[in-house]
């Protein structure tokens, strides 16, 4: 497991998987906003590809995020995108309703670029997120990632087209925060 200071990373168990489906992909409006591509319902006994990871893609890792002092799931993140020859990857990071508003996000971020930068040896690390994701923009600029545009029109959520803000940090600008 990969340990920030409040949460850490690890595979996802099968456990995880009906928790993250109820709170997280199940609400039409929040998968919505998420995914890149348009909500449909998933048979709870189904390998739902967004939480069953698949081991032969290496473009994509996906973690579940979990509360160190308890051990409770909190979330999912993961680093997909995975482009070897170019050294970079995007960020994903979905937080269980009840575990917002605690920094569980930015340090799942803070993790999330110690295992691409340092376990990984990438160079850049990306962000798309809306424009009114203020916490996942505060997480991603409490790490150091900076505002590099606005793709517009973007992104098709519940009957139109969004806007999405792109983030990016590469490794020479990362400073690692100090655990403890």
């Amino acid at each position: 497991m990969l340990s920030g200071d409040k949460v850490g990373l690890r595979a996802r168990h099968e456990d995880d998987i009906p928790i993250l489906r109820a709170e997280l992909y199940n609400d039409v409006v929040n998968a919505s906003r998420a995914e890149g591509g348009p909500w449909r319902p998933m048979a709870p006994d189904s390998k739902d590809p967004r939480l069953v990871g698949d081991d032969e893609d290496q473009a994509c890792v996906p973690f579940s995020v979990v509360e160190l002092d308890e051990g409770a799931l909190v979330g999912t993140a993961t680093l997909w995108g995975i482009d070897n020859h170019n050294r970079s990857a995007h960020i994903g990071l979905g937080l269980r309703p009840s575990a917002r508003g605690k920094g569980y996000g930015t340090d799942a971020v803070a993790v999330l670029c110690q295992y691409g930068f340092v376990v990984r040896g990438l160079h850049r690390l990306q962000i798309e997120t809306l424009p009114d994701n203020a916490a996942m923009l505060a997480s991603a600029e409490r790490n150091g990632f900076v505002r590099e545009g606005v793709l517009r029109s973007a992104a098709w959520v519940m009957g139109e087209f969004l806007d999405e803000v792109l983030l990016g940090l590469l490794a020479q600008d990362w400073k690692p925060t100090p655990k403890g």
